[in-house]
């Protein structure tokens, strides 16, 4: 292997060994939420804003940090973002005792992490070529994946034996840990040369009409992807205590961990399907098959333990099959010396997404009377409804398959 791409290879594996331990305290809020939600009386309206405060801080952070990619080292926008990290999980373990604090907390690290995620791709994406962009992408995808995943049995085990306050504290210093990874391990780089185009412009990326396609559907992706990590774990504690039957040990904690590595394994088998079969023809499939999948969980996932097990591991299987082909459809298709900007729109637009799946599905249980297989069969199909409305974007959009991918027939 040549010395650049031995470089390479090496820059990949600090980067994706770094968003490992940052991304291990991912799951831990979520884990958590039956028993905070009890301890802190709050209704399901409020778990649901504290859960999308982290994808409204992000959205409204993600557009100048990952922009800012464009003119300063990337390296140094990652550190503040990882440092923002570190502080958010450490305070919410010795200081979160409620609605506020935590809402507060859970946002410091939505900025933490609109520092780091797309900041991490974009560092990957300068480093390789446009044919294995890709690649490139999805084994970053991965390694966020395979640890998020990880992070729900972590936090869940972690709390069990020492509390809930130790687990964030614990999450707090594997991110600390990929501070100084990178900051010790990654070389510093000149800052990307100056163009005449102003900063923050962002209307020749929203002219970029094939990369606003897979942003789009980005946005409504993340919104159900979201939805099922933030109330996955209550879904099933509820359908389990509804129904009398014990989870046993396959607990929701353990579901939504295998979901997690199923999912990864999805992703980036996706995009291997969509090089070969056609990106834009996997993602309409991908799309059509969770609404359908989707609106029916609710419903028929509430009469039975095992079968609302099985229809969230089929979700979220399908939810993840499109991942890694979306991100890399939006910049595959970036202009090279804007792809920080189209990152950090299609990031803005993804997080919005998240922001509202969370939110929507607390904000329609308690619309339908709390908790029951009638709240749940509606919250659901609220997010395949909107899913529908995403699907209907990109196919009006149609966006183009990316250099190596075998072409959509038109």
């Amino acid at each position: 292997m040549p010395t650049d791409q031995r470089t390479a290879a090496r820059l990949v594996a600090i980067v994706c060994a770094a968003q490992v331990f940052v991304q291990l305290g991912a799951g831990y809020w979520p884990v958590l939420l039956p028993e905070l939600m009890g301890r802190w009386s709050l209704s399901n309206s409020e778990a649901g804003w504290i859960t999308s405060a982290f994808y409204a801080a992000y959205m409204v952070c993600v557009p100048v940090l990952v922009t800012l990619t464009d003119r300063i080292d990337a390296k140094r926008v990652y550190l503040f973002g990882v440092g923002c990290t570190t502080v958010a999980h450490f305070a919410f373990g010795a200081l979160a005792d409620g609605f506020w604090s935590a809402l507060l907390l859970r946002g410091l690290a939505g900025i933490g992490w609109a520092g780091t995620y797309m900041t991490g791709l974009k560092l990957l994406a300068d480093q390789v070529d446009a044919r294995m962009m890709s690649r490139a992408v999805t084994g970053h995808a991965a390694s966020i994946g395979i640890s998020g995943a990880a992070s729900y049995v972590l936090g869940e085990v972690l709390a069990d034996a020492f509390g809930w306050r130790v687990a964030f504290a614990s999450a707090g210093l594997t991110a600390a840990i990929a501070w100084l990874t990178v900051a010790t391990a990654v070389p510093a780089r000149p800052a990307p040369a100056k163009t005449a185009a102003a900063l923050f412009d962002f209307r020749p990326v929203l002219r970029n009409r094939s990369a606003v396609a897979y942003s789009l559907a980005y946005c409504v992706h993340t919104l159900e992807m979201n939805a099922l990590r933030g109330w996955g774990v209550a879904f099933l504690t509820w359908v389990a205590a509804s129904t009398g039957r014990s989870a046993g040990l396959l607990s929701p904690a353990v579901v939504i961990t295998v979901l997690g590595l199923l999912g990864t394994a999805m992703s980036v088998l996706g995009n291997e399907a969509s090089i070969r079969l056609g990106r834009r023809r996997l993602i309409v499939v991908a799309m059509g098959l969770s609404i359908v999948v989707g609106a029916s969980i609710g419903f028929v996932g509430s009469t039975g333990y095992w079968i609302a097990v099985g229809l969230i591991v089929l979700y979220g299987m399908i939810i993840w099959l499109d991942s890694s082909s979306l991100t890399a459809g939006a910049a595959g298709s970036a202009d090279p010396s804007r792809r920080g900007a189209q990152l950090a729109m299609h990031s803005m637009l993804g997080y919005a997404g998240g922001f509202v799946g969370p939110l929507a599905i607390g904000w329609t249980l308690d619309l339908a009377g709390g908790m029951s297989p009638t709240a749940w069969g509606l919250s659901f199909l609220v997010i395949a409804a909107l899913m529908m409305l995403g699907l209907a974007a990109f196919t009006l959009l149609r966006p183009r398959d990316l250099e190596g991918d075998r072409p959509t027939s038109r």
